[in-house]
């Protein structure tokens, strides 16, 4: 790999990873040194990355993943990025870094047999800059110029992407004006969540070099639907489909059932790690297309679990897409406790209950709880509370991250609880 970046002719090799919230972290070096860094690893400050590590115990090593190797078309020079593993100054596995943590939950599940394959859908918002807020368009659900004024900036992002080895399927306007969706197709967990992260860094840049501005925000107006996140996962056994049963009702199988039966066991448990913000929950909300619910079904966008309808001919496509993250979350968490809570149902065989084909926002609450059906946690604080009693959550991210994650979430909470909001101010100040 170190080959490569010379025949490349490379400058720069940017080497990324994330901190615990999902924020992109980056340390330069000349492409000449790369060889030197891919055994050993490149020494960072801990106690500078959120939650890493404290001052006193804050050595680590960034170790370069060079499968992950690969020229990007922007930079200050012909740069290239790598992903990287964060290790202790021993060289073990960190206990803190999310990649890491996505690769212990990969592991356990390969014990059993099986291997994940997600396609994640990232939804976002081009705005005309920072400051304004204003959306660039007034475009709508797969709306053409002149509605729709950034179809050139998805194109070159959706270029940049397949320049990066990953590979789209299609890219449209959202629902909401100047909303974006440019999906991805079908791989290896651990390279969806690379590419996840990566999308991200690509949107902000195309939008940046076209002087526009991109937000990741799940819910930046309070009228229009939010942007999320749906994961779409198709678990693999012995080169097969695990989900997949010829012979079964819509072809679904044992272990696709109960891999539905855990996600909804574990569903409230994990809403803090796929819906982190406090600005999550203004997206799900009933009416926005958000889920809201803890239900399955077959075809059904408002369940928070879809089975979605598969071609015929393409019946070994069939997937469980999981719809309440958003694209503000830690990919590697999200998908770590997916894959957790769809393992824990298969090892514990949980039966899933009757699957609901009707609107469930339509459903009155008392049909609803008739039915088995209940919310999602319905603010950030209810969500924290959730996931501090799960003792499965803890085992998915492990002590360190789950710990720090929850200690630093309730500091949103309690922050957001004390700030006078514009909304409070125009509503209450010359009337109260």
């Amino acid at each position: 790999m170190a080959g490569e970046a010379k025949a490349a002719d490379l400058e720069f090799v940017e080497l990324w990873f994330t901190d615990v919230l999902g924020f992109l972290r980056s340390v330069t070096i000349r492409a000449q040194d790369l060889e030197g860094y891919i055994e050993g690893g490149i020494g960072i400050d801990g106690s500078s990355i959120a939650g890493y590590s404290v001052v006193e115990d804050s050595d680590l090593i960034a170790k370069p993943d060079m499968s992950t190797f690969k020229p990007i078309p922007w930079g200050w020079g012909p740069t290239a990025r790598v992903f990287c593993d964060i290790q202790d100054a021993e060289g073990g596995r960190f206990p803190g870094d999310p990649r890491g943590i996505l690769r212990r939950n990969l592991d356990e599940a390969a014990e059993l047999g099986y291997t994940l394959l997600v396609k994640p859908e990232l939804e976002y918002f081009y705005l005309k800059d920072a400051k304004s807020l204003e959306p660039l368009d007034k475009g709508g659900y797969f709306h053409v110029p002149p509605s729709d004024l950034a179809v050139g900036m998805r194109q070159e992002t959706a270029s940049d992407l397949t320049d990066l080895g990953i590979d789209v399927d299609f890219l449209h306007h959202e629902v909401g004006d100047s909303q974006a969706e440019i999906e991805v197709k079908f791989t290896e967990a651990l390279d969806g969540a690379d590419s996840a992260v990566t999308y991200r860094e690509v949107a902000r840049e195309v939008a940046r070099r076209n002087g526009a501005f991109v937000t990741f925000m799940p819910k930046p107006f309070s009228n229009v639907n939010g942007s999320g996140m749906h994961v779409h996962n198709l678990l693999m056994k012995d080169g097969a489909n695990a989900f997949h049963e010829p012979d079964a009702e819509d072809n679904l199988s044992d272990t696709a059932r109960y891999f539905i039966g855990g996600l909804l066991e574990h569903a409230s448990a994990i809403t803090a790690v796929t819906c982190q913000w406090v600005n999550s929950y203004k997206r799900l909300q009933p009416g926005f297309e958000a889920p809201v619910y803890k239900c399955w079904g077959r075809k059904n966008r408002s369940a928070l679990i879809r089975i979605p309808i598969v071609r015929p001919g393409s019946e070994g496509r069939t997937r469980i897409e999981y719809r309440a993250p958003d694209p503000a979350c830690n990919p590697y968490l999200v998908m770590s406790v997916l894959l957790g809570s769809g393992i824990d149902g298969i090892r514990r065989k949980i039966e899933p209950p009757e699957s609901v084909e009707a609107d469930v926002f339509k459903l009155s609450r008392q049909e609803r709880h008739a039915i088995g059906v209940h919310s999602l946690p319905t603010n950030l604080g209810d969500a924290i509370k959730r996931m501090e009693d799960s003792e499965f959550v803890r085992s998915c991210l492990g002590d360190h991250v789950f710990e720090w994650f929850i200690k630093n979430r309730w500091s949103e909470w309690d922050e957001y609880h004390g700030h006078v909001s514009d909304w409070e101010k125009e509503r209450y100040l010359r009337l109260l």
